[in-house]
């Protein structure tokens, strides 16, 4: 079996670990073939992959990022890289021509609703969902947001003693999760 592994969206933590776990996990214990997808769906429209090996994961764990890359190309919109051309259809041939009997798709809400659409047409999906907003449907929380969330709250455990030799308890900034910036608040003591 050869199967294909992308991630989609925006950055979160846990990333490359869960490539790395898939990944071995297909090598080592089921023997399959495994295709790295560089930048997301829009790896699948250029065929820009790579073989993944057993020793090209070593060292992957601690590092942030996505050792595959990835960008916020929509293959069910118009525009992007590949723009005059059927980009459904180019993804599905592309991924007939390399031989993928699955296509591993780690990415948030909108990674979700575009591997989604794929599975309607026949490609076999695993989709593993990753946000630091804790927004997919279908999820009680994702490995992004439990990250984000232990560092928020560890940086804020960090401040206790600052924030108490002055008289003050950390402040709470702006954020595009209002959930996310929430939940570490009960461990560091917030109040208004």
């Amino acid at each position: 079996m050869r199967i294909g592994i992308l991630t989609s969206g925006g950055d979160c933590p846990g990333i490359n670990a869960t490539i790395r776990g898939v990944c071995k996990t297909a090598i080592n214990y089921y023997g399959m073939e495994v295709v790295g997808i560089h930048s997301g769906f829009q790896g699948l429209l250029t065929k820009d992959v790579e073989s993944i090996t057993d020793k090209s994961l070593s060292g992957l764990l601690n590092l942030g990022g996505t050792m595959l890359g990835t960008s916020r190309e929509k293959p069910f919109k118009k525009g992007g890289v590949v723009s005059d051309v059927d980009k459904p259809s180019l993804i599905l041939q592309n991924i007939r021509e390399m031989e993928l009997d699955c296509v591993v798709c780690i990415g948030g809400n909108g990674t979700q609703k575009t591997a989604a659409k794929f599975a309607a047409m026949g490609v076999n999906i695993v989709s593993v969902p990753k946000t630091i907003d804790n927004d997919i449907w279908g999820t009680d929380i994702s490995f992004g947001f439990d990250s984000a969330v232990s560092i928020a709250t560890d940086a804020i455990d960090r401040l206790h003693s600052t924030a108490s030799s002055h008289k003050r308890v950390p402040e709470r900034r702006f954020s595009h999760s209002l959930q996310r910036v929430l939940a570490p608040c009960p461990s560091c003591g917030y109040r208004k």
